[in-house]
């Protein structure tokens, strides 16, 4: 690929989730993951900070209880043109959003489109950064966000091909490596795709029963993974896998399922990739310790 022909995706920008319980979501996302709500507007949605961007997640009234959007950020406008001719070329619908709506979403200019399981992308660029610093009352040593984008998601996929052809062809992922493993009975084949330092930003197998199987948030330092497991189980939080290590991204993490259903993982020291040296791998573990569904910890299971 020509550097005429290249786009690159510099990170990922923010999320969307439409939820039933926008109370619940506050509390979980404020008082377990130790965002901050900001910019709440008269439908009852928010906003939550957690680095100098203004925002990074959107939270919506709603019944679907999934993801609702993708944001994707990208350099500059220039960079966002060559993003949408590359997609309209390739017979992607690309709808460039108005001055309202970019507005709307706290970014400079933004285009509209699916990926191909149906997913709602919008590719930006420009977006608002904070009048003042991020401090959480919580995570008390912050979160890896900021140039490395708010973390990394895992979504659903219909048809992985399609789904790889589209994020690395036309949006320039690279593949960090894969997951094929035996978890607890269930056959998993993933693969992880980054786009900037950041081991991962994205992550995609097979279909699942909701958009987003999971995102991941990064802290700074390991006592707040542990920290935040406690809050998870004081909270309330369904504990879904205990803490644990992965083998490819090298991330200390737990997850539990937010209030939607779908589930979060809070790590510590997540891995980075150097293109000029990384060799994709293919792991036959999804975890090298840790990492256990809570009933497999009864006695006798």
């Amino acid at each position: 690929m020509s550097e005429v022909d290249s786009v690159v995706i510099d990170q990922l920008g923010y999320l969307g989730f439409e939820v039933a319980d926008v109370a619940a979501w506050e509390k979980f996302a404020t008082e377990v993951l130790g965002l901050v709500a900001v910019d709440r507007r008269d439908d009852g949605g928010f906003s939550l900070r957690m680095d100098g961007h203004r925002r990074r997640f959107v939270i919506t009234p709603g019944k679907a209880d999934d993801l609702s959007i993708i944001g994707w950020q990208v350099r500059d406008e220039v960079m966002l043109a060559k993003v949408a001719s590359k997609l309209g070329a390739a017979g992607v619908e690309v709808v460039e959003s108005s001055a309202e709506r970019a507005a709307e979403r706290f970014v400079g200019k933004m285009i509209e489109l699916r990926d191909p399981a149906g997913l709602p992308l919008e590719i930006f660029c420009g977006p608002a950064l904070a009048e003042t610093p991020f401090a959480s009352p919580v995570v008390r040593s912050g979160y890896v966000a900021d140039e490395l984008g708010l973390g990394h998601l895992v979504i659903s996929s219909g048809d992985f091909e399609k789904t790889r052809a589209f994020y690395c062809d036309l949006l320039g992922f690279r593949l960090s490596d894969r997951i094929v493993a035996d978890v607890h009975g269930f056959k998993a084949d993933l693969s992880f795709f980054h786009t900037n330092g950041r081991h991962h930003s994205l992550a995609f197998g097979g279909p699942q029963r909701k958009r987003l199987h999971h995102f991941l948030v990064e802290a700074r330092s390991m006592d707040e993974v542990g920290l935040a497991f406690d809050r998870a189980l004081g909270g309330g939080a369904r504990i879904m896998q205990t803490l644990g290590r992965h083998p490819n991204d090298r991330m200390f993490s737990f997850y539990a399922k937010t209030p939607s259903g779908f589930q979060f993982e809070f790590g510590w020291g997540g891995r980075h990739v150097d293109d000029a040296t990384w060799e994709p791998t293919t792991y036959d573990t999804i975890s090298e310790w840790g990492h256990h569904p809570p009933q497999f910890l009864t006695p006798g299971k």
